[in-house]
């Protein structure tokens, strides 16, 4: 099922999201398009889109792309996105499991970052619908990676100071939990692979990416925000000088077929 009882919204969290979230991997793309999942002129469907990270890395490809989100303002943020690289993608106001759009209309269905928010029975469900035979679902993620003292994890021990009742510190196992969705919706040709890698961020964009998380902006008073982001920027001057820092995060995916 979904997260339970801890909510974020996300469309407090969009000016920061927009600048600071760093983007998927060409590699991801290029991995996608050898096995099949995507190529120019393919329809695709971007769950809980946010501000159009992964969207646009099918759009630079050439497919068409839809991205679908039940908060506005991130999506008025994609848009601008979009803009300063000359790329159209179609926005609509929705959920993942009910999307209201026409059975079997995409080759390519894709939730990065988000299937831990859904209702993932009905989610897999209603991808399956609208699913033409043949095609993919995507599940993915690009976590932080919190190991011994690292950055990563030092920050998440602040995230846990202010806010107690977040529940997504360290790596989580989406991967085993995505492919037995997968399995149980009745996909097939189902795969899952992990790569961790390092994305540098100065301190400003650290701080950035966590005041976008969910478990700060999504979540917090502004005055807590405030607290929050200025106990990490003291925290990163002590321990983690050196700018920009490697910040270790773990990609992971799976994926299935529409029979």
């Amino acid at each position: 099922m979904g997260n339970g009882k801890f909510t974020a919204d996300f469309g407090k969290t969009a000016d920061d999201y927009a600048r600071h979230r760093a983007g998927y991997p060409d590699w991801l793309f290029e991995r996608l398009m050898r096995r099949g999942l995507a190529r120019p002129g393919m329809r695709a469907l971007d769950l809980a889109t946010g501000t159009g990270y992964l969207a646009r890395g099918l759009a630079q490809r050439g497919l068409g792309v839809t991205g679908i989100d039940i908060a506005p303002d991130m999506m008025t943020a994609a848009k601008a996105l979009d803009a300063a690289q000359g790329l159209s993608i179609d926005y609509i106001v929705g959920q993942a499991e009910a999307t209201g759009l026409p059975a079997e209309n995409f080759d390519l269905v894709t939730a990065a970052c988000c299937w831990h928010w859904f209702d993932r029975p009905k989610a897999s469900a209603e991808a399956l619908r609208l699913l033409k035979p043949g095609g993919w679902l995507l599940i993915c993620a690009q976590n932080w990676f919190p190991l011994g003292d690292n950055v990563v994890a030092r920050t998440e021990a602040i995230v846990q100071q202010h806010n107690p009742k977040w529940p997504f510190g360290g790596l989580d196992g989406m991967t085993p939990v995505a492919v037995r969705d997968l399995r149980a919706a009745g996909f097939q040709s189902i795969e899952s692979f992990s790569v961790d890698f390092e994305i540098p961020y100065t301190h400003e964009g650290w701080r950035g990416r966590m005041r976008a998380s969910a478990g700060v902006s999504g979540s917090l008073a502004p005055e807590q925000v405030k607290a929050f982001d200025e106990e990490l920027a003291g925290m990163m001057a002590r321990e983690f000088p050196q700018q920009p820092l490697p910040v270790t995060h773990c990609l992971y995916a799976a994926f299935g077929r529409k029979g």
